[in-house]
């Protein structure tokens, strides 16, 4: 008599899936397709990180449109330059102030609360940035589960990394299917109360710089009416500012080189910064229709995603040109004799509200345990303008 384990093993495997668990080259390139071929992408385990992405232009025409190293190995040893290239980002994406927090929350970890002390990584060591000095993104995550066209990663978070409290397991899976569609689905489970905030941080140049160097053809679209107030090092100050009549309001399509440029004087990306680097609230997210949309009106392609998140963050590669680091393209985008430029590309970031867990006038829950699963959904559709 055969175990329902085995029956299912049996039944994945003859659906093109894989079940073993792979630990093996973290940097090994995992290659999908699309079953109709309209997506080809490459990840690796590497920080569940997504490497490559190849869609279709207006001409017919494949583009990786994803940026990143051509040499897998420089996503850990540049990671002193730390772009965040393609990985989930956690266990608590963006920002934390002074890298700490309370539980139960409270204003700036002021309450009463078992107070926690996280690894400080940004501005001189005053706050945390995506989960501490080795976040998910620097680690190895093992391979659960892959067939042609889905791969499935998982990481175990122990308690006490980073100095966050309770033992987390993660799983991402990334789904390429017809009609040039990606789905993206993460879970974390924690086995004690613990704050949890996940992201993908993928960096688009829908052009691959093909046509230009820049974004002034890139447009966007999406109804958010407020962002998350910050300060000077882009801490949340707990106030929420209206995007109405600023470059920051994107709910009539518009070029986002020209809306970057609107911005000098504005600091919306910290202190002497031009461009974005915000976290806009949506209005209205129903998580069946599309929520934000960008496209190249020279490539034609477009974007479209669907999420289950309250939230973005765009950052638009402000400061991504370091003269004592300088990123080599992709050959694919041009590379390795050309270098990624400031405001020649963009991170959108399906998320929660930023530093929640220091601002509980936010009224958002970040702080699961037994009984309460985290879950992240997004779906990315491209298409081309017609």
């Amino acid at each position: 008599m055969f175990s329902k384990s085995l029956i299912l093993a049996a039944l994945l495997l003859n659906a093109g899936a894989s079940l073993v668990a792979r630990t093996g080259d973290p940097f090994a390139p995992v290659k999908l397709a699309a079953p109709d071929g309209s997506v080809i992408a490459h990840f690796m385990p590497f920080g569940a990180t997504t490497t490559n992405f190849w869609v279709k232009d207006k001409f017919g025409k494949f583009r990786d449109i994803i940026l990143g190293f051509d040499n897998h190995t420089l996503y850990q040893t540049q990671a002193d330059g730390h772009p965040y290239f393609g990985p989930i980002v956690g266990r608590y994406a963006n920002r934390i102030r002074n890298g700490t927090f309370t539980i139960p929350i409270s204003k700036d970890a002021s309450g009463p609360g078992k107070k926690y002390q996280i690894t400080e990584n940004e501005n001189n060591g005053t706050d945390t940035l995506h989960g501490g000095i080795i976040g998910y993104d620097q680690r190895p995550w093992t391979i659960v589960k892959q067939s042609s066209n889905s791969v499935t990663f998982s990481l175990l978070d122990p308690n006490g990394d980073q100095g966050f409290p309770g033992t987390v397991t993660t799983t991402v899976e990334y789904t390429l299917e017809s009609k040039a569609t990606w789905k993206i689905s993460m879970q974390s489970v924690a086995e004690a109360l613990t704050p949890i905030m996940l992201s993908g941080h993928h960096y688009w140049n829908l052009e691959a710089y093909q046509e230009t160097q820049d974004l002034s053809g890139h447009f966007a679209q999406f109804d958010a009416s407020r962002i998350i107030a910050t300060d000077g090092a882009l801490i949340p100050n707990g106030n929420l500012t209206p995007t109405a009549g600023t470059p920051l309001d994107f709910s009539k399509a518009k070029s986002l080189g020209a809306a970057i440029n609107a911005t000098a004087g504005d600091q919306f990306c910290g202190t002497d910064c031009i461009g974005f680097d915000n976290c806009w609230i949506y209005d209205d997210n129903n998580e069946k229709d599309p929520v934000f949309s960008l496209w190249s009106v020279n490539s034609g392609i477009k974007l479209e995603v669907t999420t289950n998140q309250p939230a973005l963050q765009v950052y638009t590669c402000n400061g991504i040109f370091n003269p004592d680091l300088p990123i080599p393209r992709k050959v694919d985008q041009g590379g390795p004799d050309t270098v990624y430029a400031d405001h020649s590309c963009l991170v959108v970031e399906q998320e929660s509200w930023i530093d929640a867990i220091n601002n509980p006038n936010f009224g958002i829950n970040q702080i699961y345990g037994p009984g309460r699963t985290f879950n992240w959904e997004s779906s990315y559709v491209f298409s081309v303008l017609k």
